[in-house]
């Protein structure tokens, strides 16, 4: 085992959260592992007209306070998002707030949006040097009296910081917040952050990141919204909110949003939706993926690109690199020369 898998092991010790703070910590230190040499260029992709040099990204919620995300490319990743940040610094929900399923290679979390608010976040980012591609996850505050209001002054704040941004509607941790994926509320929320793009003359690509939670004819309207106003993608998906009877850790009954592997199948047949009811849109395929083989399914569904997290809960950040080897054997034993063969399938 190596000495990182060692030391995911070891956090393993520890509450999940001190765990994940104490991670934090360690690669603020520069402890974490660091990929050696250039990417496959069998991974290379471009979305939303953003070059990547691997399609393996990192999902927001890892990095909330965007405190890391140079380590986290360093390690292998080939986009890395940080957030989710609110406008206001937010405590989040009552400890304990986050769960391993270990029995089903899983997560639960009811974090509610903790982080050291929109100024913190913003800071960070201004004092990296501009390379890679970093994203925003956004979020509104749990009693802001208008929520559209957070996400277009984190939309005017970080225009210029990132390399793309996301907004975050689909956490089930923050009362309400998701009733803004239904058609009035989207077109609402959607249209304002239109407005606020035109006055600010350019902004990166925007991302809607959705639930998996969705009923059958929510993902051709999703699409839909997003097209007509103008944004560039969609993630799919965040946590789901439904328990499947076959969890078998003691924790699956936790409040929450759960995530990792039992959420892979979910997650894949939804983003399928999405594709079908859009041939084009760019879609980022989040949920569950763990191996090689998890990434080629989201790829297979209609994925542009992907991005994990919960599997690191496990195998540790050296895991992407063991990933991308294994999505570009897939790739060649399939025939595949590149990324864009595969997604225009």
């Amino acid at each position: 085992m190596s000495l990182h898998g060692l030391a995911t092991r070891a956090l393993h010790a520890l509450d999940p959260e001190d765990a994940h703070r104490a991670a934090i910590q360690g690669l603020k230190l520069g402890l974490g592992p660091r990929a050696a040499g250039g990417d496959d260029p069998i991974l290379a992709t471009r979305l939303a007209g953003l070059d990547l040099p691997n399609c393996i990204g990192l999902a927001a919620g890892f990095d909330k306070d965007a405190e890391v995300p140079d380590a986290m490319r360093a390690a292998g990743f080939g986009f890395v998002e940080c957030g989710t940040v609110t406008p206001l610094p937010q405590a989040g929900n009552p400890r304990p707030r986050l769960f391993r399923l270990n029995e089903d290679r899983a997560v639960i979390n009811r974090m509610g949006f903790n982080n050291r608010g929109l100024e913190a976040f913003a800071g960070r980012l201004a004092k990296r040097p501009r390379r890679g591609v970093v994203g925003a996850n956004l979020g509104a505050n749990k009693d802001a009296a208008d929520r559209i209001a957070d996400y277009v002054t984190g939309l005017r704040r970080v225009a210029d910081l990132c390399d793309y941004v996301t907004v975050n509607v689909s956490s089930p941790n923050t009362p309400g917040l998701r009733a803004l994926q239904t058609r009035a509320a989207l077109d609402a929320l959607l249209g304002r952050l239109a407005e606020a793009r035109a006055e600010i003359g350019r902004t990166p690509p925007v991302f809607l990141k959705v639930a998996p939670d969705l009923e059958p004819d929510e993902p051709g309207e999703i699409a839909a919204a997003v097209r007509r106003h103008g944004f560039e993608g969609i993630i799919v998906s965040n946590t789901t909110v439904e328990r499947s009877p076959t969890l078998r850790s003691p924790q699956a009954g936790e409040t929450g949003g759960l995530s990792g592997a039992p959420l892979m199948s979910r997650s894949t047949a939804v983003l399928r939706a999405f594709r079908d009811a859009d041939a084009t849109l760019p879609l980022i395929g989040v949920g569950g993926v763990a191996s090689g083989v998890d990434a080629y399914a989201k790829l297979k569904a209609g994925a542009n690109a992907v991005q994990l997290y919960s599997a690191l809960v496990y195998e540790g950040p050296g895991l992407v690199q063991r990933i991308k080897r294994e999505l570009a054997a897939l790739l060649r034993a399939e025939g595949f020369a590149s990324i864009e063969d595969l997604t225009r399938i």
